[in-house]
């Protein structure tokens, strides 16, 4: 399997933010032309039945794949109920997999928390790309018009080579909605180019560099996709504000992880986490 055909894989577990998760990732899989692996992740527990495990799953699989078959007839999902730790086994099977869709919170989440603890480790730790689906913000409206109200995808991007994963993935998602913006989204301060060896006291300055910078950036992928509308946004403030308030109107907001983190057991910048925490629709979270 070539990784062109690496499949999306959407994690199940009965809750309603699967389900939104399911339905993302059954668009996103027929869009892509990708085949589509279902997967609900039996818990390791001593106090578990495993036969009523074994039917318990087998009977969520089998509504989901019915599920999938209203939203995307002809896209023949395949499914997976692995014994392990849910992070664990969406990690592992992150490997051979284009794309990994998640809740934002599965049932055994509690309601006060934006972000449950398996989806937090999923993306910190995933080998390939990982959307996490917020619940709420569209409730009372159909699924249907999700991407004719919200058609833009916004891209975050930092002024350095950690950003060419990111675009490439944002590129490609923009390329397959038909209409759809990429936002090239970089937020700055004074601090952050101080840092970066911009100018330090001239805010003009820094904001001209802050351009320069986008524009440097964008321009072998502007050629690359020359079918995608690309629209510049640096934005003089916090990056992870200015990504929160950009998600309330993106079909899909895109950040890198920054691998740096790994190596002291943090998986995610504070940026990345605070934007996929709080996040007000779907976030892409892309290695880098």
């Amino acid at each position: 399997m070539t990784s062109t055909e690496l499949p999306v894989v959407a994690a199940v577990d009965g809750s309603t933010h699967s389900g939104d998760a399911l339905d993302w990732a059954a668009r996103e899989a027929a869009g892509r032309g990708l085949p589509l692996l279902i997967v609900h992740v039996r818990l390791l527990t001593r106090r578990a039945d495993p036969e009523a495990q074994e039917r318990e799953a087998a009977e969520l699989l089998a509504q989901a794949v019915r599920r999938v078959n209203g939203i995307a007839p002809g896209l023949r999902p395949t499914t997976l109920a692995p014994l392990d730790f849910p992070s664990a086994a969406l990690v592992a099977l992150s490997r051979d997999a284009s794309l990994v869709v998640v809740g934002s919170r599965g049932l055994g989440g509690f309601r006060s928390l934006m972000l449950g603890s398996n989806s937090l480790a999923t993306a910190s730790m995933a080998k390939c790309p990982v959307v996490v689906i917020h619940g709420g913000r569209r409730d009372e409206e159909p699924d249907e018009t999700a991407a004719e109200v919200f058609p833009d995808v916004v891209a975050g991007v930092a002024a350095d080579e950690s950003s060419e994963a990111v675009l490439e993935f944002a590129f490609e998602t923009a390329a397959v909605r038909p209409g759809a913006r990429l936002r090239i989204v970089h937020g700055w301060t004074m601090f952050s180019s101080m840092l970066s060896g911009g100018p330090v006291f001239d805010r003009d300055a820094a904001a001209d560099a802050a351009e320069r910078s986008l524009a440097e950036l964008t321009a072998g992928w502007r050629e690359k996709y020359p079918q995608v509308e690309v629209v510049k946004e640096p934005v003089n403030g916090s990056a992870s504000r200015t990504l929160v308030t950009a998600s309330a109107t993106a079909a899909l907001t895109v950040i890198g992880r920054r691998k740096g983190g790994e190596s002291l057991g943090l998986g995610l910048s504070p940026v990345a986490q605070t934007t996929l925490t709080h996040a007000l629709g779907p976030v892409a979270v892309v290695p880098c």
